[in-house]
């Protein structure tokens, strides 16, 4: 076939921002584990003997990462005084980790699935799956510090007030809540801390993962109403819960459909069932943008083999949508289900028995 030289040149440049992208990746984790964007934060201009001395590392290498942060357009740079300044919304994404748009934890997620490449290629070959537990443990702290921005920003002020009455129980005390596939428990200590009338479970068959949740509890001081507890999605105790939620994990279960039946029968009557899930659309040409970009390759590396190592192997992704979870969710037993609300990067859906 004929070559198109102008469409082959635009290409090409494309690709070279996708070198930067990706040699960046890793220069980010280092500012993270070096505490280099901590150590500029609020700063204003420093140099690069300024910032080495900061956070007690080598000049010689500060500068190298300087350069290649500025010319990432990561800080800015000042030629005239050789100097580079972490700006406010640039350390809102790079240094303060209460901000909804703190960003390293993507990279470390990035990181493990860098790392697991040789285990990829087995399951591609093979068919077979690759479990959470199989995954290089940088997924794991990852995966908490990349979520946690998102769901303090939205699960008190606005996922949990857009469900049906499940607020009200909350607040008013006695309430009692099921967090399933809770992973280092954010989300459940989240809640724990602005419903402090109410008991908290958070289970997860990941034992490392349930050890870091109990920490993180006692941490934060409310190890007096949560628990976490290992546990697979259809197996958690208990058949009186007012609420029941699934973060981020539903569509890594093998057998979701029987996760939902689960979940029906540990409801109490007027009890509701969360599901947070990536934001979708039916459609997969509807998800050609950059966060289904995104979406689809950590569904390729850890979602879809997390499924396919479990019971059941149906693989929904992390683009299942909407028709396709109702689906699931109403198979399982339920005939209540609705999108309560959504935000850029997760559908909040609401079902009921």
């Amino acid at each position: 076939m004929p070559i198109d030289q102008d469409k082959l040149q635009n290409f090409m440049g494309r690709m070279v921002g996708e070198f930067g992208a990706v040699a960046s990746a890793p220069l980010i984790l280092l500012g993270d584990r070096l505490g280099l964007y901590k150590a500029m934060e609020g700063q204003g201009p420093m140099t690069a003997s300024q910032v080495a001395q900061a956070a007690e590392v080598s000049e010689r290498y500060v500068r190298e990462w300087l350069l290649a942060q500025a010319a990432a357009g990561f800080l800015r740079y000042d030629a005239d005084t050789d100097a580079f300044e972490l700006e406010a919304e640039q350390a809102m994404c790079f240094a303060d980790e209460t901000s909804p748009t703190f960003v390293p934890g993507f990279f470390q997620v990035a990181e493990s699935m860098f790392r697991d490449i040789h285990k990829l290629e087995g399951t591609f070959r093979t068919g077979l799956g690759l479990g959470w537990h199989q995954h290089d443990h940088s997924l794991f702290r990852g995966t908490e510090r990349f979520f946690r921005p998102g769901y303090a920003a939205h699960l008190v002020s606005a996922w949990i007030p857009a469900l049906d009455g499940v607020e009200a129980k909350l607040k008013a005390g006695g309430a009692k809540v099921a967090d399933v596939g809770c992973g280092h428990g954010t989300s459940t200590v989240l809640m724990a801390q602005a419903y402090p009338d109410t008991t908290f479970v958070g289970f997860d068959y990941h034992e490392p993962s349930i050890q870091r949740a109990r920490q993180l509890a006692g941490e934060l001081g409310v190890r007096d109403r949560v628990t976490f507890e290992v546990a697979p999605a259809k197996e958690y105790p208990g058949n009186d819960y007012d609420l029941v939620a699934f973060f981020d994990c539903l569509h890594d279960m093998g057998d979701p459909v029987g996760a939902a039946a689960h979940v029906r029968q540990s409801l109490k009557p007027g009890g509701t069932w969360m599901i947070v899930e990536p934001f979708a659309n039916d459609k997969a040409v509807d998800n050609m943008n950059p966060v289904g970009r995104i979406y689809y390759s950590a569904s390729t590396m850890i979602c879809t083999p997390a499924s396919f190592a479990q019971e059941g192997q149906m693989g929904l992704g992390a683009q299942a949508g909407e028709a396709r979870l109702r689906d699931v969710v109403t198979k399982g037993g339920f005939t209540q289900f609705r999108r309560a609300t959504e935000t850029p990067f997760n559908l909040v859906l609401e079902a009921r028995p």
